[in-house]
C-alpha cells in the first residue's frame, strides 16, 4: 500500500493543475489558509465545472467508523497530508474522493476482521492482497460492461477490502507497520453525464 491515498490525491492534483491552466482566464479561485500559512482548502469554479480540494476530510464522509483507539496519521516530514477531500465536476463527469490514513497498535488481522464487519452494510466485501493501494474507477455511461470491483493483484502483505461498484466504492487498505498497522479509509464516487455526486 505504498501508493497511499495521499498519492492518489497528488495524482488528481496534477490533472487538476492542467485543467486549471486551460480554464484560468475564465475561473475564480478561492484559497483558504491555515494559521501557519499552508493551504487548507482550494475552490476553483469555471464555466465548465469546479474543483474543490480540502485537507480537512471528515471520516463521516467515508461512511465508516474509525477503529477504536486508532490515531489519524500526522503529516510526514516531506509535507504529505494524511487526509483529503477532493471533488471535481464538469460537463458529463465528476469524481469525489475522500481519504484518511490512520495507525493502530493492533495487528492487520484484527483490523481486517473489524472492517469486514463494518463494510457488509454496503454489500459483498471483496478481499484483495497487494503491494500497493489500487483504486479502479470508471465513469460509465449507458453501457453493458461490468461495474464490479476486482482485485488487481493476488500477492503482497497489504490487504484491501472493497465493496460497491467502480462508480461507488468504499475501500479499507491495511498494511503492517512496526508492531501494529497502518490503514486507509477511502470513499470514491464517480459519475457520468446524467448522475450527480
Amino acid at each position: 500500500m505504498r501508493k497511499s491515498k495521499s498519492k492518489i490525491v497528488s495524482t488528481f492534483a496534477l490533472g487538476l493543475a492542467a485543467v486549471t491552466a486551460l480554464l484560468l482566464p475564465a475561473c475564480s479561485v478561492n484559497v483558504k489558509k491555515e494559521q501557519n500559512g499552508d493551504d487548507k482548502q482550494v475552490d476553483i469554479d469555471t464555466p465548465v465545472g469546479g474543483i474543490h480540494v480540502s485537507k480537512g476530510a471528515n471520516v463521516a464522509d467515508v461512511g465508516l467508523a474509525v477503529y477504536p483507539g486508532a490515531r489519524l496519521k500526522q503529516k510526514e516530514s516531506g509535507g504529505e497530508d494524511k487526509s483529503a477531500n477532493v471533488n471535481i465536476s464538469g460537463f458529463g463527469f465528476g469524481v469525489k474522493v475522500v481519504a484518511l490514513e490512520y495507525e493502530s497498535d493492533d495487528s492487520p488481522a484484527t483490523l481486517v476482521a473489524y472492517y469486514k464487519d463494518q463494510l457488509q452494510k454496503y454489500g459483498h466485501v471483496l478481499e484483495c492482497h497487494s503491494s500497493h493501494l489500487d483504486v479502479n474507477t470508471d465513469m460509465k455511461r449507458s453501457d453493458h460492461s461490468s461495474h464490479e470491483l476486482t482485485c488487481e493483484g493476488t500477492s503482497g502483505s497489504n490487504i484491501e477490502l472493497k465493496v460497491g461498484t467502480k462508480e461507488n466504492q468504499h475501500i479499507v487498505a491495511v498494511e503492517p507497520e512496526g508492531k501494529g498497522s497502518s490503514f486507509s479509509l477511502v470513499y470514491v464516487r464517480t459519475h457520468g453525464k446524467d448522475a450527480e455526486i
